[in-house]
């Protein structure tokens, strides 16, 4: 093939070619000074605080243009608790008999997520893993159990994980090319919302909370359309939020906790998803 009539073809010279040419250039003390490293390629650079904005583009365009170049054109977001452990398994977060008792007995959320997912999957796979394909946290738990759900069917997952403080791996079921690693919080919770055409939430603590209601503010203001978001567990959840208080309190309009529906087991949740889009 004529070099000319190559897709993307440039007559300047692409940056992975100039990569390639700056290792091997003479070894000498300017070529080893920091200063002479390509900008992009130079870690202490690129970390830099004044960076910050190049990195959070950065975050935004890397996942945006792999699942963009993998056809995925929507998700089913699953959302909940990374210490709920697989019926059968150790509760290893507890702190006391309490809340072994308690993460024991929410275990059953974990079999419906895989459900759930195991459900949305089996549509996506309708349009070729292009719509409603599975996208959790990446992490343990209810995050496991979503990937693991899509794993289960043949399909394909995501997996949005991020760098915490203490040592954690992406679960052992997010599809590997589509397993990211996030820095930013901001950039992460709008990957998981730009596709989005449903939210199951199951129970959680804190992060399942916070994406929880970071997703139903964007509804509620009208910075994002109107999509099924479906409470997993209503014992659980009238228990840790009560909405309709809000309502009677005035800080929420009458009629804005009906953004939710309370479920409680996969079917169901698949159900209010099929009505709504109506297929």
């Amino acid at each position: 093939m004529n070099p000319m009539e190559k897709e993307g073809w440039t007559p300047l010279p692409h940056s992975d070619e100039d990569l390639e040419r700056v290792k091997s250039v003479p070894d000498t003390p300017q070529t080893r000074a920091a200063t002479y490293r390509l900008a992009w390629n130079d870690s202490d650079f690129m970390t830099r605080r004044e960076l910050r904005a190049v990195r959070l583009q950065l975050e935004l365009l890397k996942p945006e243009m792999v699942l963009a170049e993998r056809g995925i054109r929507s998700t089913v977001i699953l959302f909940g608790g990374a210490r709920i452990p697989e019926p059968g398994g150790e509760a290893w977060a507890a702190k006391d008999e309490t809340q072994r008792k308690n993460l024991e007995k929410n275990s059953k959320y974990y079999d419906e997520a895989r459900k759930f997912a195991q459900l949305c999957s089996r549509h996506s796979a309708t349009s070729r893993y292009r719509e409603y394909v599975v996208v959790t946290g990446g992490g343990p738990g209810v995050m496991e159990a979503g990937n693991r759900g899509a794993a289960d069917v043949g399909a394909p997952s995501i997996g949005l994980n991020i760098v915490l403080p203490h040592e954690q791996a992406p679960n052992a079921y997010v599809t590997p090319e589509l397993c990211f690693n996030f820095h930013y919080f901001a950039i992460r919770k709008m990957h998981f919302v730009m596709r989005a055409k449903a939210v199951a939430v199951f129970p959680g603590g804190f992060g399942t909370m916070d994406e929880f209601f970071e997703t139903l503010t964007l509804i509620q203001t009208g910075r994002m359309e109107r999509v099924p978001i479906v409470l997993f567990g209503k014992a659980f959840w009238e228990r840790a939020i009560d909405l309709d208080f809000l309502a009677e309190q005035g800080t929420i309009t009458p009629g804005d906790q009906d953004i939710i529906e309370f479920v409680d087991t996969a079917d169901e949740a698949w159900k209010i998803i099929r009505e709504f889009y109506q297929f």
